[in-house]
């Protein structure tokens, strides 16, 4: 099952974006064996402001796939139950999972809607490129335990 983070703006090249990149990799070489992966990190920018444009871009990046909206209103997981739900949906035969992170303004409803589940990192708002490296931690941390690593101790 591909794996995909799909975020509105440059990553940049501060440490945030070089974490995001880390991870990625990381999660891409230990999830080969379990089918999970890669991760790919797809930076979107739109021509035009609003959450309209963005929406557009988002929703052509996950086409075909299993789309989970990041949003503070949405569910939260311990590392472990999300690792459960990553393995589940592959279970299940989904063959690509993008999750979306929206602008400055957040998700579209559009985006919302289309969405399969959600997820939030808790009620705060976060810095996009900051979220952007901590959703690829948790998905490389959820390789991690997935594969029985001692990477994750609980």
């Amino acid at each position: 099952m591909r794996l995909g983070i799909a975020a509105i703006g440059k990553p940049g090249r501060g440490p945030e974006a070089t974490l995001a990149a880390d991870y990625a990799e990381r999660a891409t070489l230990a999830g080969r064996a379990l089918s999970l992966g890669p991760l790919e990190l797809i930076d979107l920018e739109p021509r035009k402001t609003g959450k309209a444009p963005e929406a557009e871009l988002i929703l052509k990046a996950a086409e075909g796939a299993h789309l989970i909206a990041c949003d503070e209103r949405g569910k939260t997981y311990s590392s472990r139950a999300f690792a459960d739900h990553l393995a589940a949906l592959r279970d299940q035969g989904e063959r690509r999972i993008v999750f979306a992170i929206g602008g400055a303004d957040g998700l579209d409803p559009s985006v919302r809607a289309a969405a399969r589940s959600t997820l939030a990192f808790g009620p705060q708002t976060w810095p996009h490129a900051l979220a952007r490296a901590m959703l690829a931690e948790q998905l490389y941390r959820a390789v991690t335990i997935l594969a029985g690593s001692p990477y994750h101790r609980d």
